[in-house]
C-alpha cells in the first residue's frame, strides 16, 4: 500500500504542476525559477549526500557499467529497427530518441531515493552519470542526422561536462574515495535541500507536459510508450538478472530504466527539427503509463 500511495502522491504533483501552468500560476519565469531550484540546487544535494560516504570502488562495479551500456545501447538498437519505416524524418528521428531518452534526474534518481536507502541512491546516481555522457550525445546526433539540422557535438559535450548533476557526482565519489570528512551541519543542510529533489522536479515536469491529440500516430505512440516503458525496464531485468547483480545495483538498475521519457527530448525535437506535437504526446503519455509501471516494479523489488 505505501508503494501505491507514493505514486499515488507523484502523480497528484504532476496533475498539480499542470494546474498550476494552466492556470497561470506558473508562467514561464516562475517555471524557469522552479526548474532551475530543482537542477542547480535540490537534485545536485541528492546527488552529493548519497555518494559522499562511498568510494568509487562501493557504487562502479563492473557488473553495473556493463550492464547499464548493454541495456542502453540494446534498446537504442531495437529502437532504430522498429521505428525505421516511418517515412516523416521529423518523426521517425523523434519515436527513436524518445524510446531509449529516460528521465533519470527528475525522475529516476529523486524517486529511487525517495523509496530506497542511500546505497541504492549513489548506484542510481552513478547511472544517471555514465547515461547523461552518451544519452544526450546520441539523441543529439540522431535528431541532427536523421533532420538535417547543423548542431556541434562538441557543445553538447562541453555542456554535459559541466552540469550541476555531474560535478555534484564527481564531487561526492571524490570525497568518498579519498576520505575527506564533511561535517555533520554541512551534511545534514544538504541531505534536507536534497529531500525537495522529488517534488520540485515533478512540479517541472508536470508544468512542461502538454497534449496535442488532432493527428496522433497511434501506432508510432504505440512503439514508443511499449519500448521505454516495457522493453527498457525488461531488458534491464534480463541483463542485471544474467550478471548476478547484487541487490542494490540490480534495484537501481531497473527502476532507473523504467522511468519515462525525459522532457528536455521535446526541447532537442524543437531545436533540430522533430515532430514538436508528437515528441509532447509522448511525454506525456510513457510519464502517465510509467505511474503504472513503476507499481509494478517497485511492488515486486520491494
Amino acid at each position: 500500500m505505501s508503494v501505491l500511495l507514493r505514486l499515488a502522491s507523484l502523480l497528484a504533483l504532476l496533475v498539480v504542476g499542470a494546474g498550476l501552468r494552466t492556470g497561470g500560476v506558473l508562467d514561464d519565469r516562475r517555471a524557469d525559477w522552479l526548474n532551475d531550484a530543482a537542477y542547480y540546487v535540490a537534485l545536485p544535494a541528492l546527488i552529493f549526500v548519497s555518494t559522499y560516504s562511498r568510494s568509487v570502488s562501493e557504487i562502479l562495479s563492473p557488473v553495473l557499467v556493463v550492464g547499464v551500456f548493454v541495456v542502453f545501447f540494446g534498446t537504442a538498437v531495437v529502437a532504430f529497427v522498429v521505428h525505421r519505416r516511418h517515412d516523416a524524418s521529423a518523426r521517425r528521428s523523434v519515436a527513436t530518441v524518445q524510446s531509449y531518452h529516460s528521465n533519470l534526474g527528475y525522475l529516476g534518481v529523486p524517486l529511487v531515493a525517495a523509496t530506497f536507502d542511500d546505497h541504492v541512491t549513489a548506484i542510481a546516481s552513478a547511472i544517471l552519470g555514465m547515461v547523461s555522457l552518451v544519452q544526450i550525445p546520441l539523441t543529439v546526433f540522431v535528431l541532427s542526422t536523421i533532420n538535417g539540422a547543423d548542431t556541434t557535438l562538441r557543445n553538447e559535450l562541453r555542456r554535459i561536462l559541466t552540469t550541476p548533476v555531474l560535478i555534484a557526482l564527481v564531487a561526492g565519489l571524490g570525497v568518498g574515495s579519498l576520505g575527506i570528512p564533511v561535517p555533520g551541519a554541512v551534511a545534514g543542510g544538504l541531505d534536507l535541500v536534497g529531500q525537495f529533489a522529488l517534488p520540485l522536479a515533478l512540479l517541472c515536469v508536470g508544468s512542461s507536459l502538454e497534449i496535442d491529440l488532432p493527428a496522433v500516430d497511434y501506432g508510432a505512440v504505440a512503439g514508443v510508450v511499449g519500448l521505454k516503458i516495457l522493453v527498457m525496464p525488461t531488458l534491464a531485468w534480463a541483463v542485471f538478472s544474467t550478471l548476478h547483480a547484487d541487490t542494490a545495483t540490480f534495484t537501481a538498475g531497473v527502476v532507473m530504466f523504467a522511468t519515462p521519457t525525459a522532457v528536455s527530448t521535446f526541447v532537442f525535437a524543437n531545436e533540430l527539427g522533430g515532430d514538436e506535437a508528437f515528441a509532447s504526446l509522448n511525454v506525456f503519455l510513457t510519464t502517465l503509463v510509467s505511474m503504472g509501471s513503476l507499481f509494478v516494479f517497485l511492488t515486486v523489488l520491494g
